[in-house]
């Protein structure tokens, strides 16, 4: 057996048992990748995939086991790779982020720059997507650090720590009737159309929530994934916009809306910061996390990677 025949399993699965999309992504032909793991189920003595013809149908009760071990395998080759670099390249390398759109806009930059800073070697590699793509990436170890509001917490391979906390606020035109008042009821927001962010976004969770349990319905007149997307459909009036207070912050190019507080309607929210469990961390990586938060330290990171106490405690 070979780590080859592994990482064609371990594709198969995630590209849904399609043998044709497991090849492309492996950059190798779908018969070469089929013959690998029938190679591998006969050295093994066991079928790992149950079939119907030539096609994958399901994995077997063995062939889960097997997937848990080859898990444990190329976890740990990844990490032997990721100790080779950091004791033979002196702090050099790729740290790749996965992380959220706003994040990425309104958090990242400054921590960014001060990494680089501090290890000009170390190139950044910075992935978006939602927050359930964020923890994918970091499970298929496409990254090395996660953040975002949404979904991290889930999934039981990662480990999660809080990293700051942060709350809504509103967007209005100065010319909306609204934008008078200093506080806006939940009541009155919902007489309104309303731009903010996807379901699985920035914190919408505790929007849908909040008027769930004033059994209020809100005229979502727009979702996006971007809060500059949801600023300038606000600027455009088509309603009262709800996005997170980072991307309002005082740098002069939102000096043409009115922000009024959301904390109050809506609650906090705890942006989280995700490594996969088992991970070996580099000394970047680490740096990263407390550049992002005074919360963060290498310790803290260590001791929650080593599994000791619960994640949630921090």
């Amino acid at each position: 057996m070979n780590l080859h025949q592994f990482r064609f399993v371990q594709e198969a699965v995630r590209r849904n048992l399609n043998l044709t999309e497991a090849a492309k992504s492996l950059h190798t032909s779908q018969p070469g990748v089929s013959k690998a793991i029938i190679e591998l189920e006969e050295e093994l003595g066991v079928e790992i995939f149950a079939r119907h013809g030539k096609r994958l149908k399901r994995v077997t009760e063995p062939g889960e086991h097997v997937l848990r071990s080859i898990e444990l395998i190329m976890r740990e080759v990844g990490n032997l790779k990721r100790i080779g670099e950091q004791f033979s390249a002196e702090d050099s390398g790729t740290l790749s982020i996965a992380t959220t759109h706003t994040q990425a806009r309104y958090v990242l930059p400054v921590p960014v720059a001060k990494l680089r800073e501090a290890y000009p070697k170390v190139n950044v590699s910075l992935h978006q997507g939602a927050p359930d793509q964020v923890a994918r990436m970091l499970l298929d170890e496409v990254a090395e650090i996660g953040i975002a509001t949404e979904s991290l917490v889930n999934y039981p391979e990662l480990v999660t720590l809080p990293c700051y906390e942060w709350e809504h606020v509103l967007v209005l035109p100065a010319n909306h009737p609204l934008a008078r008042k200093e506080r806006i009821t939940l009541e009155e927001l919902a007489a309104e159309p309303i731009i903010t962010y996807h379901p699985s976004f920035t914190g919408r969770t505790r929007i849908d929530t909040a008027f769930a349990q004033k059994k209020l319905v809100p005229r979502i007149a727009l979702e996006a994934i971007d809060s500059d997307v949801i600023k300038t459909y606000v600027r455009l009036g088509l309603g009262v916009g709800i996005v997170a207070e980072m991307a309002v912050r005082d740098d002069g190019s939102n000096a043409d809306l009115v922000v009024r507080p959301g904390g109050q309607l809506f609650g906090k929210n705890i942006a989280r910061v995700a490594f996969k469990r088992g991970a070996y961390l580099r000394n970047f990586v680490y740096r990263f996390a407390e550049l992002l938060s005074d919360r963060l330290d290498r310790n803290l990171i260590a001791k929650a990677m080593s599994g000791r106490g619960s994640d949630y405690e921090y």
